[in-house]
């Protein structure tokens, strides 16, 4: 047999693709064994996060010079906690050695024999002769097949998957201790008296009640000031519509005369709304005060905002009523949304000052009771700081209108 022939028997398809095969079937196994671990470990049989829980003592201090002996709780994601296994086969090499060894000898051997003797009488000589005949043959024949076969699988963990990293860290991220206990103690870690304990505690309390007032006054503010802001955007549209009808008008006219009279309107309609946006604050604040909410079954626009409005003539007139349609009525929805708010933040501020003197009386010692939250007067500090502000306000826009408009013509 040719020494190429013996190559021609061979499934090179199995040889290298059965491996291949083999290696995929594999990471889907070990795919599938990383999705069972975080089942099992992560969840439990309500799809719950398993969670490992952490107690700790901690000590804090009060500002009234006592100690508390914090008991605390954490509980953590067990898969925060523990290793995940998440083998992937990395290289698959495959190696195919075949030798092929063959050898032929061939040797023939044949073994004969004869003698033969015989004489011959020449006369005077005699002749003797012998003689032999030998014949030796051998055949002999070797050959020599080898193969070697190797597969080489290399597989290492990788580590968390990145979206179960990123999933971790938003759990991480919202694991906090809690609280379970806290005992007061005196600066010596001693136990203290009945009345000095139930102080403390109190102390305790109306510091853990401010935070949160605190917070919730930050969060009315926002509100109060988002409210305004759209409060002087409504406003800012029905003053572009006025000036807007003012310019049309005045673009008309052919003659300066004629142009004159809406001119001095349009100076002042802009004069007028440009004082609204920095009144809002401040008349809204003196609304919510007075708790005159100026609103009963449909919301109107306080008068205290002296606005005007432009015909459609380009003469004035010297109200804004709800004769001036849509715009109005927003603006009234406004100033009732933000007189809400901050009559809110009021109570809220008010509040909170009272339990911040009534925690600073604690701390200091000194037992004054905190002023009462309810029924308080109407003529407040926040009141008389707003009115102060509205009549600043006031004063200017009368001498504002008082005094004559500078003529302002066209070239």
């Amino acid at each position: 047999m040719a020494i190429g022939d013996q190559f021609s028997g061979l499934d090179m398809q199995n040889l290298i693709g059965g491996p291949l095969r083999a290696a995929a079937d594999a990471s889907m196994q070990l795919a599938d064994s990383t999705a069972n671990f975080i089942n099992k470990v992560g969840f439990d049989e309500n799809g719950n996060t398993r969670k490992a829980s952490f107690q700790f003592e901690k000590k804090s201090f009060n500002e009234d010079g006592t100690t508390n002996e914090d008991e605390m709780k954490i509980d953590v994601p067990m898969l925060a906690i523990v290793p995940i296994p998440n083998l992937q086969v990395d290289e698959v090499n495959i190696l195919f050695d075949m030798e092929v060894k063959e050898s032929e000898k061939s040797e023939s051997a044949t073994d004969l024999s004869a003698t033969a003797s015989g004489s011959l009488n020449l006369g005077i000589v005699k002749v003797n002769i012998s003689g032999s005949v030998s014949s030796h043959s051998s055949n002999t024949r070797s050959s020599d097949n080898s193969a070697k076969y190797h597969v080489d699988v290399r597989a290492t963990n990788h580590g968390t998957p990145e979206g179960l990293a990123r999933v971790l860290d938003m759990m991480a991220a919202s694991v906090s201790p809690s609280l379970v206990s806290s005992t007061p103690k005196d600066a010596n870690g001693q136990e203290l008296p009945a009345e000095r304990k139930e102080r403390t505690e109190k102390i305790k309390a109306l510091r853990q009640e401010i935070m949160l007032l605190e917070t919730k006054q930050s969060a009315a503010e926002k509100s109060l000031t988002e409210l305004i802001n759209k409060f002087k955007r409504t406003g800012s549209l029905q003053q572009n519509q006025y000036l807007a009808k003012l310019n049309e008008l005045i673009n008309e006219k052919e003659n300066e005369q004629e142009k004159e009279p809406i001119q001095k309107t349009l100076n002042e309609i802009n004069k007028v709304w440009n004082d609204f946006q920095m009144q809002i604050p401040s008349v809204i604040e003196m609304i919510a005060a007075n708790t005159g909410n100026e609103t009963a079954n449909e919301a109107t626009l306080s008068k205290l905002f002296v606005l005007k409005a432009a015909n459609a003539d380009g003469t004035q007139t010297e109200e804004y009523t709800d004769a001036a349609g849509n715009y109005y009525k927003q603006l009234a929805s406004g100033q009732e949304a933000a007189v809400s708010a901050q009559t809110s933040l009021n109570s809220i501020i008010e509040t909170c000052t009272s339990k911040k003197t009534e925690y600073n009386n604690l701390i200091s010692g000194t037992g004054i009771p905190a002023p009462a939250t309810q029924n308080l007067p109407d003529n407040n500090i926040s009141v008389m700081k707003a009115a102060s502000k509205l009549i600043d306000i006031i004063d200017n826009t009368s001498d504002s209108i008082a005094k004559p408009l500078p003529e302002n013509k066209n070239e």
